[in-house]
C-alpha cells in the first residue's frame, strides 16, 4: 500500500473503471473475498485519510444503531428535519429495490453521475487496500456527503456499531434503538456482548440516546465510562399516548404535546419516534425545529418494508423482519389489526438465521406458507427451510421457486379479504415490491 497522503490523486483512465452504476456494483460484488464481512475500521480509516485528509467531517451527524428500529428512526429524523427546511443527507442499508435508495440528499436517491463519481473517488483512493462491499459503499456515501452542501447527515449502522464502517465518523448524537440477538457470530453470544458492540458509536462527552426499554447493562456502562450524557427511554425521556394524539416528554427539554400518531405502523414506532425527538431536542441550539415541522415529519415519514400495508385485495403486508425480536413484533402487529380472515405467509431467510426462532411467533397466525429461496453467498434454498418450518408447527407448507411464483399463487388462492404477509429478509421484501410494481405496470 502506498503511503497515506492528503494530496488529491489523479483520476484513473476512463477505460480502467466502469462507466455505469450496474457495472460498478457488479465489480464491487465480484471481488470474492473482499465482499465478505470483515469487521474493523483500519481499512476505512486508511482510505478516508486519502480521500479527506485530517479535516473534520463538515456537517453535524446523528448515527443510529440497534437490532431493530434503525431505519424507522432515521426516517423520522429525515422527515422532521426536511419539514423544518434543512438539507439532509441520509445513508441507510440495505436497499430494497435499487441501490440508490441507500444514499439520499433532500429525500431524493443519489443520481447515477454522482454515484459513479463517488465510486471512482473511493476506488482511486483505496489503491491496494482491500475493502468489503459495505466499507466501499459507505466510504462512497460519506465522500458524497462531504462534497455536498448539507445541514445534517444521518447515518444508519449496518451491523453492530463499534467496528462498523459508519463509525468512522464521530457523531454529534448517537442513538441505539433496541438490542437483541442477531448476527451473534460477529457481535457476541448474548445481549450484553451485543450491547457493548452497539455502544461503540457513543463518544466522550456527546449525547447517547437509548430507546430500548430494557437495555443491557453494557450499553449503560459504556456511556458512563465515556462521560456521555445518557438519555434513556422511560427515564430521561418518553411518550404518552392520548387518544388520537400523543405527548413526548423529556426531563431536560420539556415536552411536545398534541402530536399526531407516527405514520409508520407498529407498536415499536412510538419508541423510534420518541428517540428521534430526543435527538431533535439535543440539537435544538444548532438546528432548531418548530412544532409544526415535528408534526409534519411524524405524518409524512415513509419507510418501505416495515409492516407496510399495500392497498388492494387481498391485503399485502411487507415486513423485513429477519430476527426473532422483529418477527415477534410482526406477530403482535398482525394481532393488532384484528382482521379475522385467513393469513398466508411468503417466507425466506438467509442460511445464518435461526429459522425455528424466526417462524415460531407466527405459526399460530398463518394458515398457509410458501417458502422461497434467498440469493447470494448467505442464501438458502427454500427446500432446506421446509423441515424446520414444519417442525416448528407451520401448517400447509409449499416450496416455491421464487417470490414472484409464490405471490402469484397466493393471490390466486386468497380471498379478497384475506392477508398475505411477506417477511424474512430485505431481499425477499425487495422482490415483492418489484413484483407489485411490475403488476401495476402490466395492469394499470
Amino acid at each position: 500500500m502506498t503511503p497515506l497522503s492528503t494530496t488529491p490523486l489523479s483520476p484513473p483512465s476512463e477505460h480502467a473503471l466502469p462507466q455505469s452504476v450496474d457495472a460498478w456494483l457488479a465489480r464491487i460484488e465480484a471481488r470474492g473475498s473482499e465482499a465478505r464481512i470483515v469487521l474493523g475500521l483500519e481499512r476505512v480509516r486508511a482510505v478516508w485519510q486519502r480521500l479527506w485528509g485530517d479535516r473534520p467531517f463538515p456537517h453535524p451527524v446523528i448515527t443510529v444503531a440497534g437490532t431493530n428500529g434503525k431505519g424507522s428512526t432515521c426516517a423520522y429524523l429525515e422527515a422532521i428535519y426536511r419539514a423544518a427546511g434543512y438539507r439532509v443527507g441520509c445513508y441507510t442499508s440495505p436497499h430494497l429495490v435499487r441501490f440508490h435508495e441507500r444514499i439520499r440528499v433532500g429525500g431524493v436517491p443519489i443520481e447515477d453521475a454522482a454515484l459513479i463519481a463517488a465510486f471512482t473517488a473511493v476506488e482511486t483512493a483505496r489503491d491496494t487496500v482491500a475493502l468489503t462491499y459495505f466499507e466501499f459503499v459507505t466510504l462512497a456515501a460519506l465522500w458524497h456527503f462531504a462534497q455536498t452542501s448539507l445541514d445534517l447527515v444521518i447515518l444508519e449502522v449496518g451491523m453492530g456499531g463499534r467496528l462498523d464502517a459508519v463509525n468512522l465518523i464521530d457523531p454529534d448524537v448517537a442513538i441505539v434503538t433496541t438490542v437483541d440477538l442477531d448476527h451473534q457470530a460477529w457481535l457476541g453470544p448474548d445481549r450484553e456482548a451485543i450491547g457493548r458492540e452497539k455502544a461503540g458509536i457513543f463518544r466522550t462527552g456527546r449525547p447517547a440516546i437509548v430507546a430500548d426499554p430494557n437495555p443491557p447493562q453494557s450499553l449503560l456502562n459504556t456511556a458512563h465510562a465515556l462521560a456521555a450524557p445518557l438519555f434513556r427511554i422511560g427515564a430521561e425521556f418518553g411518550f404518552e399516548p392520548q387518544e388520537s394524539q400523543w405527548r413526548w416528554w423529556s426531563t431536560a427539554a420539556g415536552q411536545r404535546a398534541g402530536l399526531p400518531a407516527p405514520a409508520l405502523r407498529g407498536e415499536g414506532q412510538w419508541h423510534n419516534a420518541s428517540a428521534a425527538l430526543m435527538a431533535v431536542s439535543l440539537l435544538r441550539d444548532r438546528l432548531p425545529v418548530p412544532q409544526q415541522a415535528v408534526r409534519e415529519g411524524l405524518l409524512t415519514a415513509t419507510l418501505p418494508g416495515r409492516f407496510q400495508l399495500l392497498p388492494g385485495r387481498p391485503l399485502l403486508i411487507l415486513d423485513v423482519a429477519h430476527n426473532p425480536q422483529a418477527t415477534a413484533a410482526l406477530a403482535k402487529n398482525l394481532r393488532a389489526l384484528r382482521l379475522p380472515t385467513p393469513t398466508y405467509a411468503i417466507f425466506g431467510c438467509y442460511r445464518d438465521k435461526p429459522v425455528e426462532a424466526l417462524v415460531a411467533p407466527l405459526v399460530a397466525l398463518i394458515d398457509r406458507w410458501w417458502l422461497v429461496p434467498t440469493p447470494g453467498e448467505r442464501g438458502q434454498d427454500a427446500a432446506a427451510l421446509e423441515p424446520v418450518v414444519t417442525a416448528a408447527g407451520a401448517r400447509a407448507v409449499t416450496v416455491a421457486k421464487d417470490v414472484e411464483a409464490a405471490l402469484a399463487q397466493a393471490v390466486k388462492e386468497a380471498g379478497p379479504d384475506d392477508k398475505i404477509v411477506v417477511f424474512g429478509s430485505f431481499s425477499i421484501v425487495g422482490q415483492a415490491l418489484a413484483w407489485r410494481d411490475n403488476v401495476r405496470t402490466t395492469n394499470p
